[in-house]
């Protein structure tokens, strides 16, 4: 490696032989009764089995300091990469280096004794990264007082919450003196507030200290709020590394590749005017229903005009997950259009306009309060996804429909 890496991957695989005529293991004494006379009216079927690479063959490298995201659908090999890079689990094949402490805040329960107090499993991680009790006295009371469990802190953790489990978890994973933290979703258990206070303590021990982060989460929000680069995995394969934003950019395109971005309708020489075609694109005109915040969306609405009417308006109606009408917008388009020909209008819906959601959108061709010419209900939708913006911090919380962009002096 050199001076600069601190992690470097070659060859990884991880390979697991599935059962298929076992079934997963009860967790109650009926259903242990039930499997057991299972296994003994299976006992001489022959066992198939069906190979299943988790991994295969990873290759990267991540330098000091850099905050990584890992991103993927579910199944795409993130929770196991980091268990092998924690040692929790061994790797099939393939090579690891890396230099410094690595501390781990994976799934709920893992690192901590249930039977030990708050207070002695604060010295019990510290002990395991390799620090002494000088050194765990010292953060001892920056790690009590982030996790927020002062009255609690000579309790077994067994009784403790889920909340108040992560809380100390991440409190001692963050503020003990490791070079490379490793946080997976388990950040989804805490509430908004904690979830911030989080991001905003990686953000601080990365920027002052150089620490190394590798932050896996489905929200992309927080993940392009925190991480400078990112890592695509797709079936156990990396598919890119590079900056967030291109990360986030692909994960959400390719999961898109087949939907419908494009209609087009018959000819209909029974209206005067109707929609011939409807494409929805990115403002590099590549078709995709997948948006961040920060994007334009491009609805692209052609219009076959038959005979040529007074008063005629365009309009395009949004609407939310929810069925609520975001906002409506509309053209005069007498003006624009000519007999016997086809018209392309472009609606372009702003950047940094609609929060994070889903969409779609009604089309039709009018005259005001007279007569409907053409409508097509529900035709088209598309996703807003969050790419770094302010309102990451606020999940599951009501902020409105859209961003306010108003203009502001002091």
């Amino acid at each position: 490696m050199n001076n600069n890496t601190i992690i470097k991957i070659e060859g990884l695989s991880k390979h697991y032989l599935l059962n298929k005529n076992k079934t997963s293991k009860s967790d109650t004494l009926y259903g242990n009764i039930i499997e057991g006379l299972k296994n003994i009216k299976n006992i001489t079927q022959k066992k198939e089995t069906q190979d299943f690479w988790a991994l295969k063959d990873v290759s990267f490298e991540i330098q000091q300091g850099d905050r990584v995201g890992i991103i993927g659908r579910n199944g795409a090999g993130k929770s196991t990469l980091l268990k092998i890079l924690s040692r929790i689990t061994p790797p099939t094949k393939g090579k690891i280096e890396y230099s410094g402490r690595m501390a781990a805040l994976l799934e709920v329960g893992t690192g901590f004794h249930g039977d030990l107090s708050g207070r002695e499993n604060i010295y019990l991680n510290g002990s395991i990264l390799g620090m002494t009790k000088h050194e765990i006295d010292r953060k001892f009371d920056e790690i009590v007082s982030f996790a927020e469990i002062e009255k609690f802190l000579d309790t077994p953790v067994k009784r403790y919450s889920s909340g108040m489990y992560v809380r100390l978890a991440f409190a001692v994973a963050a503020n003990l003196e490791s070079d490379i933290l490793i946080v997976d979703e388990v950040l989804a258990v805490g509430d908004a507030a904690f979830q911030k206070k989080c991001l905003g303590k990686m953000n601080e021990v990365s920027k002052a200290d150089g620490r190394t982060i590798l932050f896996v989460s489905h929200n992309m929000g927080q993940v392009a709020s925190l991480c400078n680069t990112g890592i695509l995995l797709n079936n156990g394969r990396v598919e890119e590394q590079g900056s967030i934003n291109s990360i986030i950019n692909r994960y959400y395109n390719e999961n898109s590749l087949n939907a419908t971005v494009l209609f087009n309708f018959e000819d209909n020489s029974l209206k005067d005017l109707y929609v011939k075609s409807i494409s929805i694109c990115n403002q590099l005109n590549l078709a995709t229903i997948n948006f961040a915040h920060n994007e334009p969306i491009i609805i692209n609405i052609e219009v076959k005009t038959n005979n040529i009417l007074n008063d005629v308006i365009l309009g395009v109606i949004v609407y939310d997950s929810s069925e609520k009408r975001i906002f409506t917008t509309q053209l005069p388009i007498t003006d624009k259009v000519k007999r016997t020909e086809s018209t392309i209008f472009k609606l372009k819906i702003p950047d940094t306009f609609l929060i994070p959601n889903s969409y779609h959108f009604t089309i039709g061709i009018h005259i005001p309060n007279i007569q409907v010419i053409d409508e097509l209900l529900n035709i088209g939708k598309f996703d807003v996804f969050d790419n770094g913006s302010e309102f990451y911090k606020y999940q599951n919380s009501d902020v409105g429909v859209v961003f306010s962009n108003c203009n502001w002096s002091f």
